[in-house]
């Protein structure tokens, strides 16, 4: 006859379990502290400001009036939209937003598809390509003003000399087409950036099933249709959103080539006129509330396309 033995439960050995959990949170935080003072940086860079400005957006703040400074609740707001220059500069945003994605999204997926093939120097020609991209753009506006648009020594007028004499037109292409000035300068310079997304695209293709229609008798342009294309779909809206995102807020392109005149100034130079010009700190709060609230919507639609191209590329 066999007796079993039982082991007493002391209270040191009951409460081990327990005692490995302040070590684990001891070593959460170990590995957490070193980016503390990033974080705090972060907040009180980006969202301290923010703060400030959302809070001046509520009160009638100018400078050259400082004796009536108050609150003004949601007038700012009303004044913004109500403006008939604000609304002009959003629509002039958005016209200039859709251009500039468009295009170069367009320029860029037929670059991409030239870079995608098989060369001699085709590294060193990706490089080049890149180059716009890494311009200042205050250098790269400065550039295409005076070196190609310039009336009197810009390259443009030079080939028109070259090609049909002293006798050709030499227009002012700033004042003739101002925002077409713009949207050509901020193309050269975002083409670059979305042909790197998409040529990251096409490195992902299916190789193997494009192999197998060729092989079937497909041509060059069914395949592009039917499989690169849509391939190219979800990479195609990423560079559209951030394009978007950065368009939307560029004052470099507008303030340097046209100075906000002739209707091209956008929502980012009328918050700097409002703002330096007529000291209206309360309005211009106002409108950079609008400005960064249009910015989070397109965000999150970005941020919606990249977690979808993580979790394909994951499920594969």
């Amino acid at each position: 006859m066999s007796t079993t033995v039982e082991r007493p439960t002391s209270a040191a050995g009951s409460a081990q379990p327990h005692s490995g959990r302040p070590l684990q949170r001891a070593g959460a935080w170990a590995r957490r502290a070193p980016l503390l003072p990033a974080l705090i940086f972060m907040i009180i860079v980006t969202q301290l400001p923010f703060v400030g400005t959302l809070v001046i957006s509520f009160m009638n703040w100018n400078a050259y009036y400082p004796d009536e400074v108050g609150f003004a609740g949601f007038d700012n707001f009303g004044r913004v939209l109500g403006d008939i220059n604000t609304r002009n500069a959003i629509f002039t945003t958005i016209l200039l937003t859709v251009s500039v994605v468009l295009i170069s999204l367009l320029l860029g997926m037929l670059i991409a598809l030239l870079l995608d093939r098989t060369f001699r120097g085709r590294g060193i020609v990706r490089t080049m390509m890149i180059t716009p991209f890494l311009v200042v753009p205050v250098a790269a506006a400065l550039l295409w003003k005076h070196a190609l648009f310039n009336p009197e020594y810009g390259l443009l007028n030079g080939v028109l000399t070259w090609i049909f004499g002293a006798n050709a037109i030499q227009p002012d292409w700033v004042t003739v087409a101002p925002l077409t000035s713009v949207v050509i300068a901020l193309v050269w310079q975002w083409t670059p950036f979305m042909m790197l997304i998409l040529l990251a695209g096409l490195q992902g293709k299916p190789l193997d099933v494009i192999e197998a229609a060729q092989i079937d008798g497909c041509s060059g342009w069914q395949i592009f249709r039917h499989m690169t294309f849509p391939h190219l779909r979800q990479y195609l809206e990423l560079g559209g959103l951030l394009g978007s995102i950065y368009i939307v807020q560029n004052f470099d392109a507008v303030f340097t080539i046209t100075s906000g005149g002739l209707g091209t100034a956008n929502l980012p130079y009328t918050i700097y006129q409002v703002f330096y010009t007529a000291h209206d700190y309360g309005r211009a709060s106002a409108a950079g509330v609008v400005v960064v609230i249009g910015t989070i919507l397109i965000a999150t639609f970005a941020l919606r396309t990249v977690s979808s191209l993580f979790r394909e590329e994951g499920s594969k």
